[in-house]
């Protein structure tokens, strides 16, 4: 199960590098729309339309429907969605003054906090391989798109609060699906996150625009395959698999694979001509490769030795500790 956990993970890393190409896509397609309407208006409408159409396919589960009488899962859902929409708000509003590579850099600052915050949440606290990797990951995804130039300011203090909404989600989602059903959980958090959205789409309109302006974002051409693609895959599907399966692993192993998004959007962007070729791409994706390789190499032979110790004992104290 371990395995199978790390390779679906690897999956939704896959899925969420190629997020990139189709928003790229949807912003090219509607730049008069961000000066008009405001961008976190603009941003948190297509987030919002985007969790939405995720959501109305999951009721079709006999799994979500029996889950959605439970308040327990109702409640633990809305406060997965809601930290997901702030980071996602933060990072968006702070993306204005800042430039990506820093952008990148601080976001990927997850790592770092999902392994302080482990001990907080009741995880395992990381050993020494798993620093390295976190080490490794932070950096990896800090270089892969250039040197940072990081000046401190409101922006970067934002993004940084971005990364630490990153890391609780990350911790929340790995106490509340090992409670709660997964599949229910999914449901409830895409709810909120799309209700949530779409009211702070509302209430950050400028210029005395109203939701037909926003709506007829969608019929802009070239808007909706992409938005398809970003609900179905980037949210349905991918986070689907992350409350399935990161559950199965420490929290902290988990957030070093999700430091592959950025490897997997530069290769989309490299084959697209959307990313100029640099040397600082070998650089950083090897370090996050590397990063993550040293890891689950740690992590098999531990995994191997405990077994090992197990099938050593004798077969009464085996058969009871079993």
């Amino acid at each position: 199960m371990r395995r199978r956990a790390t390779l679906m993970l690897l999956s939704v890393t896959l899925i969420w590098g190629a997020t990139f190409v189709w928003m790229r896509r949807i912003m090219l397609h509607l730049n008069a729309d961000l000066d008009a309407l405001g961008w976190t208006s603009v941003v948190a409408f297509l987030v919002g339309i985007r969790f939405a159409m995720a959501t109305v396919l999951l009721p079709l589960l006999p799994r979500v429907r029996a889950s959605m009488a439970s308040k327990e899962v109702w409640s633990a859902g809305a406060l997965l969605g809601l930290i997901l929409l702030v980071g996602f708000v933060s990072q968006m509003v702070a993306l204005g003054d800042i430039d990506p590579s820093t952008s990148a850099f601080l976001t990927s600052l997850y790592v770092v906090c999902t392994a302080l915050l482990a001990g907080l949440f009741g995880e395992r606290r990381p050993g020494r391989t798993l620093w390295l990797g976190v080490a490794l990951a932070t950096l990896g995804a800090a270089f892969i798109e250039g040197p940072p130039h990081l000046t401190w300011g409101w922006a970067e203090a934002i993004t940084v609060f971005c990364a630490v909404c990153f890391a609780v989600h990350i911790l929340l989602t790995q106490r509340f699906t090992r409670r709660y059903d997964p599949l229910g959980l999914s449901f409830a958090s895409f709810l909120v996150l799309a209700v949530a959205s779409l009211s702070l789409s509302l209430l950050t309109l400028r210029g005395g625009a109203g939701p037909v302006d926003l709506f007829n974002l969608l019929s802009r051409p070239g808007v909706i395959s992409p938005l398809l693609a970003l609900s179905l895959l980037g949210s349905l599907v991918a986070l689907v698999m992350l409350n399935l399966y990161q559950r199965h692993l420490d929290p902290v192993r988990a957030s070093i694979i999700y430091t592959l998004e950025p490897v997997w959007a530069t290769v989309y962007g490299l084959m697209l001509g959307l990313v100029p070729w640099t040397w600082w791409i070998l650089v950083g994706g090897g370090l996050l490769l590397i990063g993550n390789v040293s890891v689950e190499v740690r992590s098999t032979i531990e995994a191997n030795g405990e077994r090992h110790s197990v099938e050593g004992l004798p077969s009464y104290l085996s058969t009871h500790e079993r």
